[in-house]
């Protein structure tokens, strides 16, 4: 039991193992090579080359499948060693070398444009051009490097297809094990949140807020390795669903707690707003029995998460499973007020995304046991999954940028101007290390699209350059001359480089300057001055990317985040009106898809806006806002998810009815967020954000005290009316004016 939570908490922690396993490759990689370079008795200079040169075969490769990956790695090698040689040719030609170095530095930039290989080869070839000047390559030296480049390569492949292999099937196996941990997490979370005083309630909101943010994020890392982990496309599309409705569940059961805990209708922005008010009403009101209940229940439900019911008849979790799908019946409900039967309507229909995910993960499961209530949810998911259509949709066509307009190429220019800045600079500071600058310039424009971003990340590389010169002494003094010594440290630290650089870029770089100040002591050419001198390179180069980012082709950050809000604004309305014109009536069309593209959407938007958040930036107000916003967009993007997965069931639910009156309104919240996108791109437009009656009056029964739909349409009216107040509430802080309601 207690491996299989430390199982669940690793895999939880560090989705599909990823950081783990760049981590462990790399550092395979790396000891391979030192330990051939070893046997065959290179001197420190070949094993320090070796070694930087197996780092960088190993994490330059991003290709999905394995024979892309294996031909880049063969095309890595001779690009290798063509820059190596350059590097030791030009050493002595310090106008033509520093000219070669700024044409590499553009090509590998603009290799971008061609994928991950062309990224792959441009990285290589800097790289090692970089190692070349950090050994000193000479020309004499050449056929010596030629063997230690050999060899890292065969130690990367090694590291790669033996050591530390890797298939998509059994990524997407490590994603979905991740995504049950995660989802087990998010209810535990739950749990706290429903036992929380008023004390308390503000911390267990936020582990509320961080559990169903870490799940949406493996949502999307499991429909970016769909397609390359599955046999075929409908069972990609039957994970996609399944993933999608445990996520939907899962976020609709906390926005019912912490109804049950106020006197009204929870405000789904409070789960999306860090900071945002959490309801004050104290414990959950209700029978000391019927919050017992709740809390078993989700315990309950956690364990369905993690564990299998087991193949044999009368077993507990299967009786447990039964009564939690029994909450989906009226009849099932245990007495309470209204806001605690909705929580325990949510129990029972996230018990069902179980279910579903546990069969398209697992395939089929026990049935021997089944109430009628779990033979009804069985039966929903099998129609469900009967009318899954696996058809290719037709790939949308975009716009091909030219010249300048195109980032790969604008990205090249900006480099390859701030790295001639950086030479310039760094040879006044040290004729013989100049190329730390160059180093850094390159490294700041790296998976960055505007000036704040590089602003931000120059920042915490210098940072991280700092704290690390400091461990980096204190290691070298440690150490001294021992190699082996040092080299063990250098592969921890490159081990913790990798598996916190999507945690921390400041982490990765402390690790890589402590890293480089036992790399400078086995070169015998460690000194404080020179780690000092790495600090002031850094700044430098930081600076000149930075400076060119700013004067060359400039994208400011305001307009990045314009052109993503508005592409964001393009997502919500396409997965809006598709919904609601299904669900009025219309065609049925594939939503899911749609719906993850908003999804990414808004992923990179909530990026590009960390230099507008980040705790430095010195203009609150702007980042209150941007903060406000991102979060607003998140609420509309859980309602469009919701009102996406309930039309896609419209076909096989037969409490699922079409209601034509639902088009007006998605009509007006569609022209709305055209309204709202008009106006970021351009101030001056005219359009204007409408209101009027509230969804809410759909709802109305003609008598008191009837209810005039069924739940399923009662929820799909409240997400429309949701979602039209969040637009609504979304012209506000973008200043979109707002027109008076028509009478």
């Amino acid at each position: 039991m207690n491996t299989a939570r430390l199982r669940a908490r690793v895999a939880a922690s560090d989705p599909g193992l990823l950081r783990l396993a760049a981590g462990l490759r790399t550092v395979g990689a790396i000891a391979l090579t030192l330990a051939v370079l070893g046997l065959l008795k290179a001197d420190v200079p070949h094993l320090v080359a070796g070694a930087i040169a197996a780092m960088v075969a190993t994490f330059a490769i991003r290709e999905k499948q394995r024979a892309p990956q294996a031909v880049t790695l063969a095309l890595g090698l001779p690009v290798a060693l063509a820059s190596m040689s350059l590097g030791a040719l030009l050493s002595s030609r310090v106008v033509a070398g520093d000219l070669f170095f700024v044409v590499l530095i553009f090509c590998a930039v603009y290799g971008r444009r061609f994928g991950d290989r062309g990224t792959a080869l441009g990285l290589i070839g800097f790289q090692v051009y970089f190692v070349s000047l950090f050994v000193g390559a000479t020309v004499s030296g050449l056929p010596e490097l030629y063997g230690v480049l050999g060899v890292a390569f065969l130690g990367s492949a090694a590291a790669r297809f033996l050591l530390v292999p890797e298939t998509p099937a059994g990524l997407l196996e490590r994603l979905r094990e991740a995504f049950r941990a995660r989802l087990a997490q998010l209810v535990s979370a739950q749990l706290q949140l429903l036992e929380a005083g008023p004390e308390e309630i503000d911390e267990a909101l936020k582990d509320v807020r961080e559990g169903t943010a870490r799940l949406h994020e493996t949502a999307l890392m499991i429909q970016g390795r769909l397609e390359e982990g599955t046999s075929d496309a409908a069972a990609a599309r039957l994970v996609q669903r399944r993933v999608a409705d445990a996520e939907i569940a899962a976020e609709r059961l906390g926005l019912l707690l912490l109804s049950a805990r106020s006197a009204q209708r929870a405000d789904t922005l409070t789960l999306h707003l860090p900071g945002a008010p959490a309801p004050r009403a104290g414990r959950m009101a209700g029978r000391d029995e019927a919050i017992a209940q709740v809390r078993r229940d989700l315990e309950a439900l956690r364990l369905l998460v993690l564990r299998p019911v087991a193949a044999r008849s009368g077993t507990a979790l299967s009786q447990v499973r039964n009564r939690l799908l029994g909450y989906r019946e009226e009849e099932n409900l245990p007495p309470a007020p209204p806001a605690v039967q909705d929580v325990f309507r949510g129990v029972g229909e996230a018990a069902r995304a179980v279910l579903g995910l546990r069969i398209a993960l697992d395939g089929p499961q026990d049935e021997s046991d089944d109430s009628p209530a779990t033979a009804r949810s069985r039966e929903e998911l099998d129609a469900e999954d009967a009318v899954i259509d696996a058809g290719d949709e037709d790939a949308g066509t975009q716009e091909e940028l030219t010249g300048l307009r195109r980032p790969t190429t604008r990205a090249a220019v900006q480099v390859a101007v701030g790295s001639s800045i950086a030479i310039v600079g760094g040879e006044f500071l040290s004729s013989q290390r100049w190329y730390w600058a160059v180093l850094t310039c390159w490294i700041v424009f790296m998976n960055t699209a505007s000036t704040g971003e590089i602003l931000v990340k120059g920042y915490r590389r210098l940072l991280g350059t700092v704290l690390g010169v400091l461990a980096g002494i204190v290691l070298a003094g440690a150490v001294g001359q021992h190699t082996w010594t040092a080299f063990a440290l250098v592969l921890v630290l490159v081990f913790a480089m990798f598996y916190t650089a999507p945690l921390s870029y400041t982490l990765m770089s402390f690790f890589v300057t402590a890293a480089l100040g036992l790399l400078y002591t086995l070169l015998h050419t460690y000194s404080l001055s020179v780690l000092v001198l790495r600090v002031e390179e850094t700044a430098l180069g930081a600076a000149c990317g930075v400076i060119a980012a700013a004067l060359v082709l400039p994208v400011r950050t305001d307009r990045r985040t314009n052109d993503l809000l508005v592409t964001v604004l393009e997502r919500l309305a396409e997965v809006t009106e598709a919904a609601v014109d299904q669900l009025s009536g219309g065609s049925p069309v594939e939503l899911l898809d749609q719906a993850r593209d908003l999804d990414q959407a808004l992923a990179d938007l909530r990026a590009a806006t960390q230099p507008l958040t980040h705790p430095i930036t010195p203009l609150r107000a702007r980042r209150d806002t941007a903060r406000y916003v991102v979060a607003l967009l998140e609420t509309c993007a859980y309602h469009a998810r919701s009102l996406a997965a309930t039309a896609e069931l419209l076909s096989t639910h037969p409490s699922i009815a079409a209601d034509p009156r639902l088009r007006r309104a998605g009509r007006r919240i569609g022209d709305n967020i055209a309204a709202i996108a008009a106006h970021v791109a351009d101030e001056r437009s005219t359009d204007r954000v409408e209101t009027g009656p509230s969804i809410a009056s759909l709802l109305d029964t003609e008598v008191p005290g009837t209810p005039r739909f069924g739940r399923v349409t009662d929820r799909v009216l409240r997400h429309v009316q949701r979602l039209d107040e969040t637009v609504v509430g979304l012209a506000r802080p973008l200043r979109v004016p707002v027109a008076a309601p028509k009478r």
